[in-house]
């Protein structure tokens, strides 16, 4: 049994006739006796929260920053017309409005109810319970029991980068179809015979065609399909970093750096899709938290968003050995490694480094990394004593950042080091740029 504020009032109500009466003592007893019978009785007319059945709509998804309504169908199976409240409770991630809905449920009869879900964090809210307080005709008190109703809603990344997407669509057909290379490269492939003009690469020259056709003639190449790139995804502990701002949110604290792998990422795999070539993704630290292999074009994004969508940092070192060891099983024709993953130093002193040469020996490889801005913001203070020694600390960050991707490419390893609203375009350019220049 619960007690309603109604019931506080009267209670407090009752206070003046004890006052001014010549018993109080009586009053109080009279009173308080009379009080008790009336919320019990309040009480025991109050539908049973025991009757109502609960039928959740199916599990849905919703990319981050956007609304998604839950459904919950609430059956009244007793013989009394419910009269309160019903809370679909979700975690405080989920943003679920109202926090409760008022409801008349006549006996035998059902209702809908809708919960605005506005997710402020991407992966699978699970709703907790939902509780149901029937309040007697009197208003002063009723039963309230809670009961889970196990539902659902994924929240997928938003993929904010989409709109980079047309522009480079554009280069690709640029260089795909439209302007065919005399330069024959590691990822061309013949495209059509044309006859000599001057300035032509003599080299290109089909002199078995030119026997045929009485005519100089030309070979053009154009970038190969049916490649391999292979996305990887850093799960460890650098990829909790908070960075940037939050583009779907008001808050100060940015995305992790997870996030905004995954906004490139989906850029990238788009790009490579519609190039014709075959994309494998993989999230990985110490073991492997997902995977998409062999997805078709069609099908590709959507496998992605869903494979992304409940992955989260975890804080633990990647074993790179176990990366390297997971993508040679996968692929062992000659692919483009995507690593996605933070230029730490010390971590990749300890971690990547060592088996690098057992990747590159075998793929092209290409580190993808999200650069902190506040960091350069740092590096330019110069107002006080603290702000100086953030501006040394930072520059020096700054340094070892630089140094490690001069390492990374001596070694022959293609370094993408941009801001995380940047990261994802210049992913895509830097693979454009590999298409049009035949490494890829």
């Amino acid at each position: 049994m619960i007690l309603t504020g109604r019931a506080g009032l009267v209670a407090l109500i009752c206070i003046l006739p004890i006052a001014v009466s010549g018993w109080p003592a009586k009053a109080f007893v009279a009173l308080l006796l009379t009080l008790a019978i009336v919320v019990a009785v309040d009480a025991g007319l109050a539908a049973s929260t025991r009757s109502l059945r609960y039928t959740r709509s199916p599990d849905s998804s919703t990319r981050l920053g956007q609304q998604v309504d839950a459904g919950l169908q609430v059956d009244n199976d007793g013989r009394r017309r419910f009269r309160g409240n019903i809370r679909d409770a979700w975690p405080p991630s989920a943003g679920a409005t109202p926090r409760a809905h008022t409801v008349s449920v006549p006996a035998g009869a059902q209702h809908h109810i809708h919960t605005a879900l506005h997710p402020v964090r991407r992966g699978d809210q699970r709703a907790a319970a939902v509780t149901a307080r029937s309040i007697g005709p009197l208003g002063l008190a009723g039963r309230q029991s809670s009961r889970a109703v196990p539902g659902q809603v994924r929240v997928l990344p938003p993929f904010l980068s989409r709109k980079h997407l047309p522009s480079r669509l554009a280069k690709l057909r640029e260089i795909d179809g439209l302007l065919p290379t005399l330069i024959r490269g590691q990822g061309t492939e013949f495209d059509s015979l044309r006859e000599y003009v001057v300035g032509d690469d003599v080299r290109s020259i089909d002199w078995r065609a030119t026997a045929r056709r009485a005519d100089v003639m030309v070979r053009t190449w154009r970038p190969e399909r049916d490649r391999r790139v292979v996305i990887v995804l850093d799960t460890g502990r650098m990829a909790a970093g908070r960075v940037g701002v939050d583009p779907t949110a008001s808050e100060p604290a940015g995305w992790p750096r997870l996030d905004w792998s995954m906004d490139a990422a989906l850029l990238l795999a788009a790009l490579a899709s519609r190039a014709g070539d075959h994309v494998d993704f993989l999230a990985h630290d110490r073991v492997s938290r997902a995977g998409v292999f062999g997805a078709s074009r069609t099908e590709l994004l959507a496998q992605l968003v869903n494979a992304m969508a409940p992955l989260q940092p975890e804080l633990v070192e990647s074993d790179w050995r176990a990366v390297v060891a997971a993508i040679g099983r996968r692929n062992r024709r000659r692919s483009l490694v995507v690593l996605l993953t933070d230029l730490n130093a010390t971590a990749l002193d300890e971690g990547l480094l060592p088996v690098l040469p057992q990747l590159s020996a075998r793929h092209h490889v290409m580190i993808a990394a999200v650069a902190d801005p506040r960091v350069d913001e740092m590096a330019i203070g110069r107002s006080d004593a603290a702000a100086v020694y953030d501006a040394a600390a930072a520059e020096r960050a700054r340094n070892d950042r630089r140094e490690i991707a001069s390492r990374l490419r001596q070694s022959g390893v293609d370094v993408v080091d941009a801001a995380p609203t940047e990261l994802a375009p210049a992913l895509a350019d830097r693979y454009l740029a590999m298409k049009a220049t035949g490494r890829l």
